[in-house]
């Protein structure tokens, strides 16, 4: 059975012939992880919606080497643009959350501090924080084929994330707000972009569920269970691509 080239994620600039340094987290996996050596083919993307064919040329414990053979557009991206704003959790429960949306298509993230959220960010863990939010999501890329890497943005309190909202269909999950799914999803036309937003695990708070209201936010309630504030973007986003993206 012929193996397939491991995909890695390099923000760098692709040209036919030309070589690309891996940065160090990459150069790592690529010669301590998979053992790769010079000439075991690999298959690249920018990021940014290119993806490339290349050959490692140099293979060292100091230094990975790929020339390029092949620039394409790749491919992966849904149809639907989807803007998921997430509640923000401890742990492994954003990561997931994270991971599972960008296999699912979402085109952009925004963690949420909410009311009834436990977590809460400031200067250099915020930073941090969200740069290994972002690896996460181009961890999640090369795992599905995605060659663009949705943006995870700065967190936003709430209230400053829904006054930026313009999306055509806008959707708030929340158990006690009676909407089931088969009515709200009941549009003819898929409609062209997608505001989703997600509680913590405590659920949101009254008023910020009428803040969302009024900002034209559709509530959606997924059935009598409540799921996780982890697994609730899974089961929408999966709604959402059956319903109107590509699955």
């Amino acid at each position: 059975m012929i193996k397939r080239a491991p995909r890695i994620h390099v923000a760098a600039d692709f040209i036919v012939g030309g070589d690309v340094v891996l940065p160090e987290g990459p150069a790592r996996h690529v010669a301590r992880v998979l053992r790769l050596g010079e000439g075991a083919p690999l298959r690249l993307f920018d990021g940014r919606g290119l993806e490339a064919s290349a050959v490692l040329v140099e293979a060292s414990r100091k230094r990975v080497v790929a020339r390029i053979e092949s620039v394409e557009s790749g491919g992966g991206e849904s149809p639907l643009a989807v803007h998921l704003g997430q509640a923000i959790s401890k742990g492994d429960r954003m990561d997931y959350a994270i991971q599972k949306a960008v296999e699912l298509g979402v085109a952009a993230i925004t963690p949420l501090f909410t009311e009834h959220g436990d977590v809460r960010l400031k200067g250099e863990r915020e930073a941090k924080k969200l740069a290994h939010w972002q690896a996460v999501a181009a961890s999640a890329c090369e795992q599905c084929g995605r060659a663009r890497v949705p943006p995870v943005h700065p967190p936003l309190a709430l209230a400053d994330w829904l006054a930026e909202r313009d999306e055509a269909l806008r959707l708030v999950l929340h158990p006690a707000t009676g909407s089931e799914a088969q009515a709200v999803l009941a549009h003819e036309a898929a409609p062209a972009s997608v505001a989703l937003l997600i509680g913590p695990e405590g659920g949101l708070a009254e008023a910020e569920v009428a803040s969302a209201r009024a900002q034209d936010f559709a509530p959606l309630s997924l059935g009598p269970r409540i799921l996780r504030t982890e697994t609730a973007p899974v089961v929408a986003l999966s709604l959402l691509q059956y319903r109107f993206g590509d699955l």
